[in-house]
């Protein structure tokens, strides 16, 4: 039986693209054909090991073909692909995995001893992803290479469809806990769909540079997805490094890259920028925030524009796109909904749509890239969804007499930091356990460099004292740094609504 689900793209592709290049990692070219045989074993590998549909799959590790792999090897097998951020600390690691009931977890070797403490104490098998030989792997685990090569050819995968669930990706909680929104296939597929429409990705010819992290939504929905569909190349990189992003446009002819607007200003600022001839670049998007003015200037003197966008996790995760041709025009807008996906305007106060231009509310979405729910979280599923079935985004915008949307202001109290997300509920919950601090808000501040940063507002006990560097140490070990509080402000008491709430309206105003 042929699997609708989206581990078999690689499959239909080493048809379709046979002896077509795929992957290029670390000047290491793998094409179409190749790869999926890798994956093939990879999969045959895991249900050996006891993975069966259903079953949860982590994964954790920078930029590697073995993300790709494990993404569609333990899809075509109908487990869930968990894709774990890098950045996070051991207990929030821990959360997740425990959340999720993963039972197996893929990780890079340079992140062994994250891997290990978060793991500790589990039935989790890590697999390490291994560039050289056994020799240094701890007890309990195997090298990824020898596991992949394991797999015999030819096993009998089960039926998977469009409505099952292929990844469980965590959003901030604007409660303290991290929520796994799980996505379907249909999810997946409908919105590469998108952007194959939207920002017209192409096939053979396609040069796609993943300088962002591919466990971040964007990066493998946006990037890595809909250029597999298409039969392109998927470019590489470990991580972000601006020099060496803008070396690798250049050496591979990249004409597609994806980001958000810290990752292309730090290009731009790059004292390689003047020099590298990026002349191959045909299409650049980025989402997380509108790109800031001087941004689209310095890439429009290289002849380059944007397509922005608007979206979210829960939207797999595009909901709006911004054509290249209208960036500056439309410059701070989201643009326009994607094909296959709608939205609307909700007045927050009185309830009732509205449709006059400029018109402020709550944005709402509908469409087949709409997630399915929160993994074990029936209540919190409830609630982001209204009664008649649309995504309850959070975010208020409007629409301009064109049907632009600009987002304008956030329901949920949310901080956008280099295009990582943060909850300030998360991070205040860590604060409160400090000795001494009565109350807590944390609120983002402007930085010219990532956006917003964190910035902590405390009330202490009378007696109680508290400094930047005892904050910050005490956040480090429990949240990830792009969390953890640049800055630090005491206060005599914080502004407070009649029900005892936190009005942070009034402390971002000063």
């Amino acid at each position: 039986m042929v699997p609708d689900g989206i581990g078999d793209w690689v499959r239909r592709r080493a048809v379709k693209s046979r002896g077509h290049l795929a992957v290029i990692f670390r000047d290491v070219e793998t094409s179409y054909d190749a790869l999926a045989d890798r994956i093939d074993r990879l999969a045959a590998a895991l249900a050996a090991r006891g993975v069966v549909k259903g079953d949860r799959v982590a994964y954790l590790g920078n930029n590697h073909p073995s993300f790709i792999e494990a993404l569609f090897a333990a899809t075509s097998l109908g487990a869930i692909f968990v894709p774990l951020n890098t950045r996070l600390s051991v207990p929030e690691l821990v959360f997740q995995l425990e959340d999720s009931g993963s039972t197996l977890l893929i990780s890079s070797s340079a992140l062994e001893t994250q891997a290990s403490g978060a793991t500790a104490g589990t039935r989790i098998r890590r697999i390490i992803v291994e560039d050289g030989g056994t020799e240094s792997l701890s007890a309990g685990t195997e090298a990824y290479e020898a596991v992949l090569t394991s797999g015999e050819l030819g096993a009998e995968l089960p039926p998977v469809t469009l409505d099952d669930p292929a990844v469980i990706i965590y959003t901030s909680g604007t409660t303290g806990r991290p929520k796994g929104a799980v996505l379907t296939h249909g999810n997946l597929t409908w919105n590469a769909m998108n952007a194959v429409i939207d920002y017209d990705v192409r096939g053979i010819g396609e040069r796609a540079l993943m300088i962002s992290p591919l466990f971040h939504v964007a990066a493998f929905s946006m990037g890595l997805l809909p250029t597999v569909l298409k039969g392109g190349t998927v470019i590489l990189q470990e991580r972000f490094i601006p020099g060496e992003a803008l070396a690798a446009i250049e050496r591979y002819r990249a004409t597609y890259i994806s980001g958000v607007p810290t990752t292309y200003q730090l290009m731009m600022e790059d004292p390689a920028w003047a020099t590298t001839d990026i002349s191959s670049l045909e299409r650049m998007t980025c989402g997380g925030s509108p790109v800031p003015l001087k941004v689209l200037e310095a890439y429009g003197e290289r002849g380059l524009s944007f397509s922005g966008g608007y979206g979210m996790t829960e939207s797999s995760p595009g909901i709006t796109a911004l054509p290249a041709h209208y960036a500056m025009e439309k410059a701070g807008s989201s643009g326009l909904a994607h094909f296959f996906t709608k939205h609307r305007i909700r007045d927050t106060e009185t309830g009732e749509l509205v449709t006059e231009p400029g018109a402020r509310g709550e944005i709402e979405a509908s469409g087949p890239n709409i997630f399915l729910e929160y993994w074990g979280r029936p209540d919190a599923t409830a609630e982001a969804f209204t009664e008649d079935g649309w995504l309850r985004t959070g975010d208020i915008g409007y629409a301009d007499e064109d049907g632009f949307i600009t987002i304008a202001d956030r329901v949920k109290d949310m901080i956008i930091s280099g295009g990582e997300n943060i909850y300030s509920a998360e991070v205040e919950i860590v604060i409160a356990q400090l000795p001494g601090v009565t109350g807590v808000a944390v609120i983002g501040v402007p930085d010219e460099r990532w956006g917003e940063v964190p910035h902590a507002i405390v009330t202490l006990a009378e007696g109680a004292s508290l400094d930047v560097e005892t904050l910050v140490a005490h956040c480090s070990e429990r949240l990830a740094r792009y969390k953890v509080p640049k800055t630090l402000e005491i206060v005599d008491e914080l502004p407070r609504t009649a029900s005892g709430k936190v009005q942070k309206a009034l402390l971002r105003r000063g």
